[in-house]
């Protein structure tokens, strides 16, 4: 399973980066403000610092949500640079517009999906990945994971090449989960894939391999 960072914040992903273990990016709109970035240049521009920093796939949001828009929109941002891809609601004209940028050679990523038939339009449509939130899926009580599944499932039997990219990740369970049931790709915060590394038996195995060691060397 791939490993996206869902940040616009260039320190995060560099940890990331550092781990030895990311794959790509997802951002959003609302992650751009998060780091104070304005103004469609200054977007722009910090979309090329993540793809210079990162050797893989770079989700970038459209804001248009007219057929037209989104298409004339997707276009600049695949033009920045190869490791873009357009990042395009699952709406009417955002499934059209998948499929028109899909026939053009650009890659999408069809995001705000939380239906087994919004995937189905999705892949048929021609979109790179597919987005499930599962996060605000569980908010509404309802089971994110069993969507995941659902999804990689239809795909399977049918042979659909989208990759299933879990998002609205809101912990390293999540991860574990989406893992199991079949998601190709993973994007989450920081936080919840640093919190893989964790678990206190390795924090009380490690601490008594030191004090061991410490008594077989004491002088």
């Amino acid at each position: 399973m791939k490993f996206f960072i869902d940040t616009a914040k260039l320190a995060d992903i560099k940890e990331a980066k550092d781990l030895g273990i990311l794959d790509g990016v997802t951002t959003n709109p609302s992650l751009m403000a998060k780091e104070g970035i304005k103004g469609q240049q200054s977007v722009f521009d910090h979309y090329v610092k993540i793809c210079e920093l990162v050797k893989g796939d770079v989700s970038a949001e459209v804001i248009a949500t007219d057929y037209k828009g989104i298409i004339a929109e997707g276009k600049e941002l695949a033009s920045l640079h190869p490791g873009i891809v357009v990042k395009v609601p699952m709406i009417k004209d955002g499934v059209k517009a998948i499929r028109y940028l899909s026939n053009q050679g650009i890659r999408t990523n069809c995001t705000l999906v939380f239906s087994a038939g919004q995937a189905i339009l999705a892949g048929k449509a021609g979109a790179t990945y597919v987005s499930p939130f599962i996060g605000r899926i569980d908010d509404q009580n309802w089971d994110g994971i069993t969507l995941i599944a659902h999804i990689a499932q239809i795909y399977a039997i049918h042979g659909i090449q989208t990759q299933v990219l879990a998002a609205s990740i809101r912990s390293s369970l999540h991860i574990v989960r989406c893992a199991e049931v079949g998601a190709q790709v993973v994007t989450a915060p920081l936080d919840a894939i640093m919190g893989l590394l964790k678990h206190p038996l390795t924090d009380i195995g490690l601490e008594k391999f030191l004090s061991d060691h410490k008594k077989v060397n004491a002088k």
